[in-house]
């Protein structure tokens, strides 16, 4: 099977003041770029040439999960995001986040810390259970919650690339701007 970049569904200058174009095409037009071109590579003639994206990223190790799981984790970041994003998730998703948090302003302030705990360079993620709790997680690298039986629903990109050329260093204010682009309509689709 060969993968393949999808376009994303919005103009790269669309996000901005949140995301600039330079950063966008940057970060998705060249590192998520790399990581599909490795994964088809790497892929060829192995075990998992003909799996599903989430299977290999479920069994694979080393520089195919990398790879993998580092294609599929930007394709669903930057499809989580519109240029008309922003508010609050209506429906069952915010009932369950109200509930769980206590509020969404709880849920932005933990989800946020969470972000900006992480040492070097990973994920922050928005998680369900197969009972429709939520998870509050956090991986390094390319890690991916799919790994731990988890259906992610929303993730926020904590390595360098995705930010310092807007916010340098601050990673916090990279990821309190993100909630402004939300497309909460494809988020509550995955819970």
């Amino acid at each position: 099977m060969i993968y393949t970049q999808p376009q994303l569904p919005y103009p790269t200058d669309a996000l901005a003041p949140a995301i600039s174009k330079e950063t966008v095409d940057f970060h998705y037009g060249k590192h998520e770029k790399a990581y599909i071109d490795n994964l088809n590579r790497l892929i060829q003639g192995s075990e998992f040439e003909d799996m599903e994206l989430e299977e290999v990223i479920r069994h694979a190790k080393g520089p195919l999960f990398n790879n993998a799981s580092q294609a599929w984790n930007h394709i669903f970041y930057f499809f989580s995001f519109s240029p008309d994003g922003g508010g609050e998730p209506e429906g069952e998703l915010g009932d369950a986040i109200r509930a769980q948090f206590g509020s969404f302003e709880k849920f932005k302030e933990e989800f946020v810390a969470a972000g900006v705990g992480i040492f070097g360079s990973g994920w922050v993620w928005l998680s369900r259970d197969n009972d429709g709790r939520l998870f509050i997680t956090t991986t390094s690298n390319a890690g991916n919650p799919l790994t731990d039986g988890l259906t992610p629903i929303l993730t926020f990109d904590v390595w360098e690339h995705a930010y310092y050329l807007d916010y340098q260093n601050r990673r916090k204010d990279a990821l309190e701007a993100l909630w402004s682009i939300i497309d909460w309509d494809v988020v509550e689709s995955r819970y």
